[in-house]
């Protein structure tokens, strides 16, 4: 199974209406590890991962693309 990560993220992103910048300022990271993220140079970690489902209220199964909501 192919990891969604990067794909979810950026629909997130554009559904809520946030920048990179936005995005990056709610997580504490900086804008550039949002763009690696979001284009598949990067992961993040496991307690990030948590951070950025409850977020957008999702579970990381969803932010993974393993389940379709």
């Amino acid at each position: 199974m192919e990891n969604k990560f990067f794909e979810q993220l950026y629909s997130l992103r554009l559904e809520n209406n946030l920048s990179r910048t936005d995005l990056a300022k709610k997580l504490g990271v900086s804008t550039r590890l949002i763009s690696y993220w979001e284009n598949g140079k990067r992961e993040c970690d496991f307690d990030m991962l948590i951070k950025i489902a409850d977020l957008f209220s999702v579970s990381v199964d969803y932010l993974l693309g393993r389940i379709d909501y």
